[in-house]
């Protein structure tokens, strides 16, 4: 009896043990200063195409870490980027891609009425490995697909700070 006791604390033991290891997860996520660098190397990277625009990057959660307007980019490139880097962050996914799976599937066309999201291209998703860890967004460039480029220069710049 005393060793099916003691197999059975033992064991009780390890599930706990296992049960608190997983209560507690590690995250990475984006610093402030890659925030700064990688919204810095955005909008050089529309301002040299010739583009005023604003880069935003938020963290994994979609919290603002860095938001940054090049000279006379119009005022609402501000909150534009903002919703482009929270709507990538948020589907972890670029918002070029989320604009054309809801412009094919009825469902997913109400994403447009969630609050803070915004389905135009200009949104991607900042990526260590496999994990998000914050996205950028931009607004002010004359088409999506020319954010999203920006974006994607700006992140390629400070590619060999992700791993």
């Amino acid at each position: 009896m005393n060793k099916l006791l003691a197999a059975s604390a033992l064991a009780l033991s390890l599930i706990a043990t296992a049960a608190s290891a997983q209560a507690v997860r590690t995250e990475k996520n984006i610093s402030l200063e890659l925030a700064n660098q990688i919204a810095a190397a955005t909008v050089a990277s529309c301002s040299a195409a010739g583009y005023n625009v604003a880069a935003a990057v938020v963290d994994r959660a979609g919290s603002l870490r860095a938001l940054q307007r090049a000279d006379n980019a119009g005022p609402h490139t501000l909150s534009s980027s903002q919703a482009k880097a929270y709507t990538s962050a948020s589907a972890k996914n670029t918002t070029t891609a989320m604009m054309e799976g809801a412009q094919k599937n009825p469902a997913g066309a109400n994403l447009v009425y969630m609050p803070g999201f915004l389905l135009l291209g200009g949104g991607v998703p900042i990526k260590v490995g496999n994990e998000v860890i914050g996205a950028v967004g931009v607004g002010g460039a004359p088409g999506g697909h020319l954010d999203e480029k920006c974006a994607m220069d700006g992140i390629a710049k400070v590619q060999d700070l992700l791993k």
